[in-house]
């Protein structure tokens, strides 16, 4: 018989909602599974069993991460099987720069007051996520707390573990002047800069449901497009090409994530006119009267991620991606300077 607390309910908690929210996610939670899961949901920890063939030296790396105030656009469309894809997106390619692969990720929902069907939807979309990465969701916690969240409100975050042999983790420092910038195209905002998203356009239920013709859809729909997440496009690039560096834009923008792959001698040379912006971060700047210097040091500006590989091994690189069924181009290349970006 499961445990049950009268006077536990009447604090706010009912125990009974996370055994029927448990019930509502085993059937997208079974989608994730992979050869190396060795337990259920339900129990103290999680095992995974890491598949070690081809690698001599293991080095896990790990990523953890939420979605955000992104959150708080998911509460006003009351759409929540989303952002759990957004959540794996922004740990698992955090991961991937390091040339890892990621093995298995878990959650943590804190919540007002639990809905089982809202936390089901919610975890719908953490299963997709992992799915979309390869990587398995062996556990997680929901946390009820009344008077601490709004009833209708929750956050969300988790993290990744990936693997990678230690003779196989990328290399910034062999990087040299000459060497090329490709660019991965993003979905979106991603996860990140929605604190200022949120101001520019006074966000509420009657804006977000607004039609915008150059952004093809509703300003809601578009900020809510998931995270893209880059997992397959990178393992294949990683099995074709050599490459040096991987840069994931997320808050920051350009300015701040690119030169944590760079060596100080060097910096990043972006041909402006070669940056595919998206049309949602035109209207950004339009409507918020956002300098162009902002713009690139708050948001992905429509590049999720940017590798660095030889110049002789450029085309190579952007057929194995575009293979993926991701779009990649060429961003710039690499000078000698102490800058870290310069975009002219």
């Amino acid at each position: 018989m499961k445990s049950y607390s009268e006077s536990y309910k009447k604090a706010g908690v009912d125990v009974t909602a996370g055994y029927k929210a448990v019930e509502l996610m085993k059937s997208h939670i079974a989608k994730t599974m992979t050869s190396g899961v060795l337990s259920g949901i339900g129990g103290f920890g999680g095992l995974f069993e890491i598949d070690m063939t081809g690698i001599s030296k293991p080095v896990l790396v790990s990523g953890t991460d939420g979605v955000g105030t992104k959150l708080k656009i998911a509460f006003l469309m009351n759409k929540h099987n989303t952002v759990g894809i957004d959540c794996v997106a922004m740990c698992v390619n955090d991961i991937i720069c390091c040339g890892a692969k990621p093995q298995f990720f878990l959650d943590y929902i804190a919540v007002g007051k639990n809905y089982p069907e809202k936390i089901a939807d919610i975890v719908s979309g953490v299963a997709e996520g992992c799915v979309q990465s390869g990587c398995a969701l062996i556990g997680g916690e929901t946390a009820e707390m009344p008077g601490f969240y709004p009833v209708d409100e929750y956050d969300l975050a988790g993290f990744a573990v990936g693997v990678v042999d230690k003779d196989k983790i990328l290399k910034p420092e062999t990087q040299k002047a000459g060497d090329v910038l490709i660019a991965i195209k993003s979905s979106g905002v991603h996860s990140n800069g929605f604190s200022l998203v949120r101001n520019v356009f006074t966000v509420n239920e009657q804006n977000l449901k607004r039609y915008f013709s150059d952004l093809g859809t509703t300003l809601g729909d578009c900020l809510l497009t998931p995270t893209k997440i880059y997992v397959k496009a990178i393992m294949n690039l990683l099995s074709e090409v050599n490459v040096k560096s991987i840069s994931h834009i997320t808050g920051g923008g350009f300015y701040e994530n690119i030169p944590r792959s760079l060596p100080e001698n060097l910096s990043a040379k972006i041909e402006r006119n070669a940056v595919q912006v998206l049309p949602i971060f035109d209207l950004i700047a339009r409507t918020g009267n956002i300098p162009e210097r902002d713009m690139f040091n708050t948001f992905n500006m429509g590049v999720g991620m940017i590798v660095c590989v030889d110049k002789n091994d450029a085309d190579k690189a952007i057929s194995a991606i575009n293979a993926t069924g991701e779009e990649a181009y060429v961003l710039g290349e690499l000078v000698e300077s102490n800058e870290g970006v310069i975009i002219c």
